[in-house]
């Protein structure tokens, strides 16, 4: 409890901060539109990269630790946002109600990424986008091995994550189709650095 509560927060802030994480924030996040839901905000890492085309913000995090941290860096944000701790399976916004859906490697760590998948399709306007950044399965059966290995253990040292989800098929499979997809290895430990980089919309 104290590990989850007031260690982890403060170490996945800082390895989230990573160069090649940062660069694909400024290339992603920048698209998002009008009303927008990130889900899975955890420390606000992503606030920055937000242009002056959102004209509101509900931001979805769980955690209230890492809910404070993203408060601290909204103080000069340009448009309001709504806080919401709350579990991504269950949103509490109306049907067909946002504009953009993000979502930052969130979904490795979502008890029910399905269900948190269906209940973004189902806020998503139906000419809305989603924009996601995740990591998960390799297409290498050597890495997929070693996903496959490390995570009973990696999961609970790192609140919940999963390194072998395959992302893609995941958000397919929750009515999306993928309109722009980008998935390779970014430098680091390859179980951990395959990512799915695109964009989506409502089937």
């Amino acid at each position: 409890m104290i590990y989850a509560r007031f260690v982890f927060p403060s170490l996945l802030d800082f390895a989230m901060k990573y160069e090649e994480l940062t660069n694909l924030r400024a290339k992603m996040i920048p698209a998002a539109r009008g009303v927008v839901l990130e889900v899975g905000i955890g420390s606000g890492l992503n606030l920055p990269f937000y242009s002056s085309s959102v004209t509101k913000l509900y931001a979805l995090e769980p955690s209230p630790e890492l809910l404070t941290k993203a408060r601290t860096r909204s103080s000069r944000a340009p448009f309001p946002i709504e806080w919401l701790n709350t579990a991504a399976e269950l949103i509490h916004l109306p049907d067909s109600s946002v504009d953009t859906v993000v979502v930052t490697w969130s979904l490795c760590s979502m008890h029910d990424p399905g269900a948190a998948l269906g209940e973004m399709n189902r806020v998503l306007r139906p000419d809305g986008r989603l924009i996601f950044i995740e990591h998960g399965l390799s297409p290498d059966a050597g890495v997929q091995s070693w996903q496959n290995r490390l995570t009973p253990v990696w999961r609970r040292l790192a609140g919940g994550c999963h390194l072998n989800r395959k992302m893609d098929d995941l958000i397919r499979s929750a009515g999306f189709s993928i309109a722009t997809l980008e998935a390779a290895y970014i430098p680091g430990p390859r179980p951990l650095t395959y990512t799915y980089a695109g964009t989506g919309t409502r089937t």
